[in-house]
């Protein structure tokens, strides 16, 4: 049994697979998800597992170099964007805006998406994981 680390199996996996450039989202309870990309599915009751608790957990066995947000998201929920902006803090990161829109064509892209059951509009993020070495 493991004694640290992200304790669900399908976001070990996911994330122990990936090289430089792959990408993963995760997001509210009602993102869309492509049928051709996996879907991780969290979500347990409304707001439970927090869109935050999973980012917080995600980031810290991932190298991330870039995040997609949804524009909509600066007007929409201020919160979770200061939040998200709080957590890469003092990172060297590249940050996109895209419409909502587009941040869902983005997710076809994704290794995975993970639904988290979260009810805030607009907290999703599609992250790029970066190289670790180098």
């Amino acid at each position: 049994m493991k004694k640290q680390g992200i304790l669900n199996s399908d976001i070990s996996r996911v994330l122990s697979y990936m090289g430089h450039t792959d990408c993963i989202a995760v997001g509210d309870c009602g993102l869309p998800i492509p049928e051709e990309v996996e879907r991780i599915d969290l979500a347990l009751e409304f707001g439970v597992p927090s869109f935050m608790d999973v980012l917080r957990v995600i980031t810290k066995d991932m190298k991330v170099e870039k995040i997609v947000l949804a524009e909509e998201i600066r007007e929409q929920n201020p919160k979770v964007l200061g939040e998200i902006k709080e957590l890469f803090a003092g990172q060297e990161l590249e940050t996109v805006f895209v419409s909502h829109t587009e941040l869902k064509k983005q997710t076809r892209e994704c290794k995975a998406v993970i639904r988290t059951g979260e009810t805030t509009p607009y907290a999703n993020i599609i992250l790029q994981s970066g190289c670790i070495f180098g």
